[in-house]
């Protein structure tokens, strides 16, 4: 796994006003995918970006407390569609060779935590630095009601849909496996 360095705030500004919410997970993954790239010779690369769209407001990462609080305060017993960008790059001789890329959204239905619960989430540091303010394999797990959709999205990366984009760049899920020396 790299961390790309991307900047997600100037990215998502330079789309413009409104852009559509898919096109900015997207371009947010493909972006991700393309700064990593230089670092092989021979690999796929994906790359993923997520986003909570909840009451016509897409909301990334908080970073701090305060709005952390206040995404949680619009959410609380709402549901909201997590959107999740993929790109997959096949890089051969360290250039890229083929490139695709898709969105999948999953629908959450966020609880109404108890404001000493909250309050003890936030303090955990947890949903600052993730997309939604929340976890669906962490402490924001006890958050969310129920999902309809693909669950490993919401973590982060989906898994049917990396599939269908592996294949699209001419890769399969054994050649991965034999590549890494674990099935």
């Amino acid at each position: 796994m790299r961390v790309s360095g991307v900047d997600e705030d100037a990215l998502t500004a330079a789309l413009g006003p409104d852009p559509i919410p898919e096109d900015v997970v997207v371009a947010l993954a493909q972006a991700k995918a393309e700064a990593v790239l230089t670092e092989f010779d021979d690999a796929v690369v994906v790359g993923c970006d997520s986003m909570l769209s909840i009451g016509d407001e897409l909301q990334g990462k908080p970073h701090s407390v305060d709005v952390a609080r206040r995404r949680w305060a619009a959410m609380a017993g709402r549901s909201g569609d997590l959107m999740t960008g993929h790109a997959v790059v096949r890089v051969l001789n360290g250039r890229s060779v083929a490139v695709a890329s898709g969105c999948s959204s999953t629908k959450i239905h966020f609880s109404e935590p108890s404001s000493n619960d909250l309050e003890a989430y936030l303090a955990s540091g947890e949903p600052l630095s993730v997309a939604g303010a929340f976890t669906l394999d962490g402490l924001g797990g006890w958050f969310v009601d129920r999902i309809e959709g693909d669950p490993s999205s919401v973590i982060g990366i989906g898994l049917p849909l990396v599939r269908r984009l592996l294949s699209d760049v001419g890769t399969s899920l054994s050649e991965l496996w034999a590549d890494s020396g674990s099935h």
